[in-house]
């Protein structure tokens, strides 16, 4: 069976996309689902390659029970040929993420995190950047991905 390959998708692959990486494996391995799933992360800027995510959101999402251990790496010409799903975080990333496709085909695999977000749409049609933020904007970035992570998983099992 061919796995279903997902790339989330923020701007230095620190914070907002590695998180949504956590989050998402998380709920395919407790839906019993996680040999039909490859779920990676980058970044539109290169400047953090090879870090591990931000201590504080870290610190944030293994309060949660998520253990995020990926390395930040920039989205390459490939990731478009190689990934089924490309999730941009936010508009800025959406854009840039435009700018790489080569082609209609690879342009339509990307998909905005916010189109899922269910809970807190009032209020947010995209995951913001917590970077410059306090402990809550760390935490509304874990309730948006959880929201956006299992409502997108919802969406392509049913497919």
């Amino acid at each position: 069976m061919k796995k279903i390959k997902i790339l989330f998708v923020c701007l230095g692959n620190i914070c907002r996309s590695p998180a949504a990486q956590g989050v998402m494996q998380r709920l395919v391995d407790e839906r019993g689902v996680s040999e039909k799933f490859e779920i990676d992360s980058a970044g539109t800027y290169s400047g953090h390659r090879g870090q591990l995510p931000d201590p504080r959101m870290r610190r944030h999402a293994s309060r949660r029970g998520y253990d995020l251990t990926h390395h930040a790496r920039p989205v390459t010409i490939d990731d478009f040929e190689h990934f089924d799903i490309i999730v941009a975080m936010d508009e800025s990333n959406r854009r840039t993420l435009c700018h790489l496709a080569s082609t209609p085909e690879q342009e339509a695999k990307i998909v905005m995190m916010g189109d899922y977000i269910v809970k807190l749409r009032a209020h947010y049609d995209y995951v913001p950047d917590p970077y410059y933020e306090g402990a809550e904007g760390f935490e509304l970035v874990l309730d948006l991905l959880e929201d956006a992570c299992s409502c997108l998983l919802t969406s392509i099992l049913k497919k």
